[in-house]
């Protein structure tokens, strides 16, 4: 029986390493388990949550064009409401309610200045365009540029010659 993309499964662990946990569903299908996807917790070692032959459930996530099945444990659990979008995303919602109506800073009314190496200070005025902007930076950047060169050229001559 083939295995379907989104369903989950009863399988048994067959095999670890380091980087993710092998699973066989349906007696003959077997997938891989990547270690980002055995805990909603942050797992070092994975021998910490499975041990070979453990029982586990999971979801599958992707089947590739060469017949390799993606796998995930922390998906197959249900989640408490709490926990979930903790961090204000959900993978399998999206964006969660509270992250998405958060109000962002209002921005500046007044121009802020730009700080370009060297200590150069530009404070755009009122009617100054990005395009002035750009071609200050990049005269200055120039100039940089051309005293690093030079100074990089002295550095290869100078030093003692010997014959």
């Amino acid at each position: 029986m083939q295995v379907e993309i989104g369903k989950i499964y009863s399988g048994k662990v067959t095999g670890i390493t380091k980087f993710g946990a092998f699973v066989e569903v349906e007696g003959k299908t077997t997938g891989m388990v990547h270690i980002s996807e055995v805990s909603n917790t942050y797992v070092n070692d994975i021998n910490d949550c499975l041990k070979k032959g453990q029982e586990v459930k999971v979801k599958i996530l992707r089947i590739d064009d060469n017949g390799k099945i993606s796998m995930s444990i922390k998906r197959a659990e249900e989640r408490p409401e709490q926990e979930r979008g903790q961090r204000g995303f959900d993978r399998d919602k999206g964006p969660h309610k509270s992250f998405s109506q958060k109000k962002s800073k209002p921005l500046p009314k007044e121009p802020v200045e730009v700080f370009y190496g060297d200590g150069y200070v530009a404070k755009p005025s009122g009617n100054a365009d990005f395009e002035d902007m750009l071609s200050k930076f990049k005269a200055s950047s120039e100039e940089r540029i051309s005293e690093l060169k030079r100074s990089g050229d002295v550095r290869r001559r100078s030093g003692s010659r010997r014959k």
